[in-house]
């Protein structure tokens, strides 16, 4: 059974309750529960979410250094677009990383069209709503 660790960075706790227009009126606990029955017996799903840019450097590199995770879907909000350091604790770490947006980031402000992670990152999955955090552990699954 794959070990996926979800990690969600600044804002994301508010899911259910931020702009619904852009990111939905589910909640991430709701996407948890949904992800975790679907994979049951294929799939352990750890998360966690932080507005913090070091606690979300630490959790991709305890993932790694302490073996609790097999791949790790990450949805690094805002810091997607500007932090070199989460790209650098991506490359560090031998542990594919699904980047994962809810919502289509090309289709937005310009400021969202570069990413400083894509390139260190399996792949990227974008703009299916919450499905996509979904995509991202089919992906990881499907790759082992």
């Amino acid at each position: 059974m794959q070990r996926i660790l979800i990690i969600n960075g600044p804002n994301l706790n508010l899911l259910g309750r931020r702009e619904p227009e852009v990111y939905g009126t589910a909640s991430m606990q709701t996407c948890l529960d949904s992800l975790r029955a679907r994979y049951a017996g294929k799939a352990d799903i750890a998360y966690i979410q932080s507005n913090h840019e070091g606690d979300i450097i630490d959790a991709i590199q305890q993932a790694w250094t302490e073996g609790k995770a097999d791949g790790i879907v990450l949805n690094a909000g805002a810091y997607t677009h500007t932090s070199l350091a989460i790209a650098d604790a991506i490359a560090s770490v031998a542990l594919p990383v699904v980047e994962v947006h809810i919502s289509n980031v090309w289709s937005r402000e310009t400021i969202r069209h570069k990413s400083l992670i894509s390139g260190v990152c399996r792949g990227v999955i974008a703009g299916f709503g919450l499905g996509s955090y979904s995509l991202a552990v089919e992906a990881l699954i499907t790759d082992n």
